[in-house]
């Protein structure tokens, strides 16, 4: 047999971010919307309970932080994803062109840059003229644009998963300040909310392969600072008010 070295499947150079990493990704985003979420609630539940004992104006101001925190980021995430893929589409659309106005030039280019990945200059070619032939416009996708042409990111799925992670998230800090009676209503939600914070900080640690103590940590820490910063503002103006 020869020893000569034989090109790779054609699919090995190109291969994109797996399914796999693109689950993670969107399960590290529904994590961190929901860290949002706890964050922001508990900060602004805590705030209202250092004002008033009221439940129902508690109960009122995290219900309108819940809607209008997941609102806001469904709204975002959707004018965020919508204008990436309008820009994926566009140059899948330039590339269309290309490859049907110099389809040669095309050609030394997909090798030229197999090329840099590591292949020798033969196997490139053989490679690029195999993936050419069975589908030029999804190899240039995958190989020079880094875009699956079969995935494009759907803007309504990310609004609707930001919505949901966000909700979810909110819902913890709404339930612990309002459920306690009035004496138990802030170390609760303060418990409640470092314990919730410490398991979203865990959880993008691992998703990430990051170290999980430093994550924890700093969730922690920024969560308490928001709640004790936002407690003291609300206690200060309802001695002003009172």
């Amino acid at each position: 047999m020869s020893d000569a070295p034989r090109p790779p499947a054609p699919d090995t150079p190109t291969v994109p971010p797996s399914h796999l990493g693109t689950r993670l990704n969107w399960l590290r985003a529904a994590v961190l919307g929901a860290n949002d979420g706890i964050t922001s609630t508990a900060g602004l539940v805590v705030g209202v309970a250092g004002a008033t004992t009221s439940r129902l104006a508690i109960l009122s101001a995290g219900i309108a932080g819940l809607l209008a925190g997941s609102l806001s980021m469904a709204a975002g995430e959707y004018v965020s994803v919508s204008s990436q893929r309008d820009s994926e589409r566009a140059a899948l659309a330039k590339e269309q062109r290309e490859l049907a106005d110099d389809p040669e030039a095309e050609l030394i280019e997909l090798t030229g840059l197999l090329s840099d990945r590591g292949l020798s200059a033969a196997v490139a070619r053989e490679a690029a003229e195999q993936l050419t032939q069975r589908d030029a416009l999804r190899a240039h996708a995958r190989v020079e644009l880094g875009i699956e042409p079969d995935a494009l990111a759907n803007p309504w799925h990310a609004a609707l998963a930001s919505f949901a992670s966000f909700t979810v998230g909110a819902i913890l800090p709404l339930l612990a300040i309002v459920l306690p009676q009035a004496s138990l209503r802030v170390p609760v939600t303060f418990v409640s909310v470092l314990c919730a914070l410490a398991v979203c900080g865990w959880l993008s640690a691992r998703l990430g392969a990051a170290p999980p103590l430093r994550a924890v940590l700093r969730n922690a820490t920024g969560g308490a600072l928001a709640m004790g910063v936002t407690y003291a503002a609300g206690s200060l103006l309802g001695a002003v008010a009172a």
